[in-house]
Order: structure tokens, then C-alpha cells, then sequence
């Protein structure tokens, strides 16, 4: 019963955190374009700079809403 108590505890004290890396993941997806661009694959390149952009974006509204709680 403690336990469960520290853990609602700690949910009320970070309420939007979560283990996800979302600026690592977005970073990956972008190396992973100029990498694609460099080789000619520019529908990969695309595809990936789309994906980091959105991963982004998602990552700043998540944080405006967190700094907002």
C-alpha cells in the first residue's frame, strides 16, 4: 500500500513526463535525412525531415503545456 501511494504521489508532483526522447528521436530522423539528401534518396530524405518535423512539434506543444500546468 506504500508504494502505491508514492507512486500517486510522484504522478501529482510530474504530470506530463514519460520516459519517450522525443528531441534524441527527432534528431535521429533528421541525420537520418541529410544522410538520405548526401546519397540521393530524396524521397527517404523527405519522409524523414517530415517525421522529425512533426516529432518537433509534438515535443513543443507538449512542453507548453507542461510549463502552462
Amino acid at each position: 500500500m506504500v508504494h502505491a501511494q508514492t507512486v500517486l504521489d510522484n504522478a501529482v508532483r510530474f504530470p506530463l513526463q514519460f520516459g519517450g526522447d522525443l528531441i534524441g528521436l527527432a534528431i535521429a530522423f533528421l541525420v537520418l535525412a541529410v544522410v538520405a539528401a548526401v546519397l540521393g534518396a530524396s524521397g527517404v530524405a523527405g519522409l524523414s525531415m517530415r517525421i522529425a518535423k512533426w516529432i518537433v512539434i509534438v515535443f513543443v506543444v507538449l512542453a507548453v503545456v507542461t510549463f502552462i500546468l
